[in-house]
């Protein structure tokens, strides 16, 4: 079996994304960004709400179950389709996930696509441990924009949130 050299990295695939800063949470150090097809924590980034940021998310670090992921630490938790099961050299497979508005691609192993039977068309959730955050900032042109709550209506409660 071949060994994996320090400078023999994996091959891998990137996500870069255009965000919108939804809101901050000092106490947890983390901010909320919007991404068009769900919400992902960060750590706080210095960027005021609704501007717009990119990010970038590394194909190593996504991770796929498929069943909604409920007890784990992972926070960025997407469902999705998968669309591409791409193999690489071994011992590495790319899974392309479609997330409706987005495509984010998975780094994961030969073994985990076959105890798992990943094909294309197959519904899973997508588990991101981490996101960079680039410098700069997006111009509004291009940011998603969240859906608006709907204004109240008379005898119903008014939703919560936002």
């Amino acid at each position: 079996m071949p060994i994996l050299r320090a400078k023999e990295q994996p091959p891998h695939a990137v996500t870069t994304l255009d965000a919108r800063v939804l809101r901050h949470d000092a106490h947890y150090g983390l901010s909320t960004l919007f991404i068009g097809d769900g919400e992902l924590r960060v750590p706080l980034v210095e960027a005021p709400i609704g501007a717009g940021i990119r990010i970038a998310i590394d194909a190593r670090d996504v991770s796929i179950a498929l069943s909604r992921p409920m007890d784990v630490s992972i926070t960025n938790r997407l469902p999705g389709t998968i669309v591409e099961v791409a193999p690489l050299q071994l011992p590495f497979v790319r899974v392309a996930f479609d997330l409706g508005s987005v495509r984010l691609y998975a780094l994961v192993t030969s073994e985990s696509v076959e105890r798992l039977a990943l094909e294309p068309g197959l519904r899973a959730w997508a588990m991101i441990k981490t996101v960079a955050v680039g410098e700069g900032a997006v111009f509004s042109d291009r940011l998603p924009r969240p859906r608006r709550w709907p204004r109240a209506v008379p005898g119903k409660p008014e939703p919560t949130g936002r």
